[in-house]
This record gives structure tokens, sequence and C-alpha cells, in this order.
């Protein structure tokens, strides 16, 4: 949609998702969307280090969300948030409820 805006797609469906559920880790949003964990991470580095987002380890995991002290994360949320609604039908999978946080480490599979 605003690929070009973003500056790639991964960086999109990033936001988007993030826009979606407020916080998430690198691994949950490369499973949603069937991406290379590594571009996910990139971005979200990219992000935070741009300011947008502030991350925090919980467990061994580093756990992502927007960072309120951002003048710039209301307006681009707002945009994310009108980009969400006006999805295709076809488009929305990712953006539904699934697993949210990591699985209990040593939990059988």
């Amino acid at each position: 949609m605003l690929e070009a805006a973003f500056g790639s797609l991964a960086a999109e469906r990033v936001l988007l998702f993030l826009q979606r559920y407020e916080k998430a880790y690198g691994r949950q949003i490369a499973l949603a969307f069937d991406m290379p964990v590594s571009q996910v991470q990139k971005q979200l580095r990219k992000l935070e280090g741009g300011g947008l987002l502030v991350s925090e380890m919980v467990g061994r995991t580093r756990v992502y969300r927007w960072n309120p002290r951002s003048a710039f994360v209301a307006p681009l949320r707002g945009l994310l948030q009108s980009m969400l609604e006006n999805l295709p039908p076809e488009q929305r999978a990712p953006y539904t409820d699934g697993r949210r946080r990591p699985r209990r480490a040593g939990k059988p599979g």
C-alpha cells in the first residue's frame, strides 16, 4: 500500500503489525508474514534507532513497542490505523488475533 513511503514492504508490515498489537517480537512478526526473522529484526532495529520504537528484554526475547516520548508516533499511528481499516479482506489475516507471546522454555511442542 504505502511501501514507497516506508522504504520497504518489510517496514510497512512491521509498522502495521505494531499498530494492531501495540507490542511484538521479531519472530512473531516474521511468522505472521512468512518472512525471514533477520529482515524483520533489521526493520525493528532501524525503527528503534529512529526513535519510533523502544524495546525491552522479556526473558530472552526482545519485545518492541511504540515510543511514548516520540512526537511522531501519534500522527504515524493515525495513518497506520487508517491503512488497517482499509486493507482488502485478503490482506487482513496477519492482523487477526494469534499467538501473542513466546512459548515458555521447556514446554512440549
